[in-house]
């Protein structure tokens, strides 16, 4: 049984950092892509960030680029999410997923439907 489980969040002040991880069991994640999203309360996940297996490439959006770094241990089965300067904006339940494989090109890495598995989240509170 496939199963991410992510840790890492919690409640911080404006500025302040935390780094998200999210470890897989259950199969070898070294050829897949992984993507961090995030929700935010009555709002649809939307994708943060993601890196290819290799780690190679990285991908994120607008809001956090410069202030996030997403990054990769395979050996670990584990992908990071580190979060610096955090604001109140960025206050959501956040996750990891796994797409299968990789494959994901341009506009893939944002649809939520690309990807296989997902963690059960990690909430981020981010206060003012």
């Amino acid at each position: 049984q496939v199963q991410l489980v992510e840790s890492g969040g919690g409640l911080v002040q404006a500025g302040a950092s935390l780094r998200l991880s999210c470890t897989a069991s259950g199969r070898t994640f070294s050829s897949d892509a992984m993507g961090w999203f995030r929700q935010f309360p009555g709002k649809e996940r939307e994708f943060v960030a993601g890196i290819t297996w290799s780690g190679d490439m990285l991908y994120y959006t607008n809001s956090v680029k410069g202030r996030f770094t997403v990054s990769r241990d395979n050996a670990k089965n584990t992908v990071y999410l580190q979060m610096n300067s955090l604001k109140p904006e960025d206050t959501a339940v956040y996750y990891c997923a796994d797409k299968v494989s990789g494959g994901l090109y341009g506009s893939r890495w944002w649809r939520e439907a690309e990807y296989d598995y997902w963690g059960q989240g990690t909430q981020v509170t981010v206060s003012s």
